[in-house]
């Protein structure tokens, strides 16, 4: 037999589904804007051991020469990046979402239990209510990373008039760092989201758009009492 079991409601399954193409026009036009300054390198001196993007890959995807481009796209769709974000922990805050997502004491040691489970390190998974603990841990630091985002991005954008925003930041060099290395870790969540999902196969990803999951009840028969054979009195003779 199978049951249907309510997981995400429609405002997280909203917010996620805005959040990703959004935040994946953020990358693309921010890399359209890295590509006029691409300063970030491996080495030292005058000695480079690695760039971040080598030329070839800025020809294959065409991003040379569209600096304009990039900022158009990247300072209009950071207002979606920004107002989604906002929205979203309101509601987690209001709804009582936030209980499920936020990490617990056990939670970092749990979540590396979850990392040797994924890896087959380990036969049994820690025990999870809506969320795992390296779930709970990556939705967490998504959050910060996406609040880390809009501080230092407004500081990059406007060093000048929120200049007291960019002297929090460690200056403009410091700001334009921490968003390069920041827009790093969400490429590498998104990468490693995508394989969690194909991983956990289609009831998981049927759950964040439906917003259920269909599980298995398997029934245990129950086994028949056996009665138990009428005992025989017994007979006794009076002297």
């Amino acid at each position: 037999m199978k049951k249907i079991v309510k997981k995400h409601p429609l405002a997280i399954r909203w917010f996620h589904w805005v959040n990703f193409p959004v935040l994946t026009v953020m990358i693309w036009s921010g890399l359209l804007i890295y590509w006029a300054n691409d300063i970030y390198r491996l080495g030292w001196g005058d000695k480079t051991l690695l760039k971040f993007f080598p030329q070839s890959v800025y020809d294959a995807l065409h991003v040379p020469f569209h600096l304009s481009t990039g900022m158009a796209f990247h300072f209009f769709f950071m207002w979606f990046f920004f107002i989604n974000g906002i929205l979203y922990v309101l509601y987690t805050i209001f709804s009582g979402e936030w209980r499920y997502l936020l990490p617990e004491k056990s939670s970092f040691k749990e979540a590396w239990q979850v990392v040797l489970h994924d890896l087959h390190l380990r036969k049994t998974a820690p025990p999870q209510v809506k969320y795992n603990a390296a779930q709970r841990v990556a939705y967490s630091a998504i959050i910060v990373m996406g609040a880390g985002s809009i501080i230092t991005g407004l500081a990059i954008y406007k060093p000048v008039q929120l200049h007291w925003l960019c002297a929090l930041c460690g200056g403009y060099e410091f700001a334009r760092i921490i968003h390069f290395a920041l827009t790093i870790g969400y490429v590498l969540f998104f990468i490693l989201h995508i394989v969690q999902v194909i991983l956990a196969g289609w009831n998981n990803f049927q759950a964040m758009v439906t917003g259920f999951e269909v599980e298995q009840i398997v029934e245990v028969e129950e086994p028949v009492p056996v009665q138990p054979e009428p005992i025989a009195p017994i007979e006794t003779t009076e002297p």
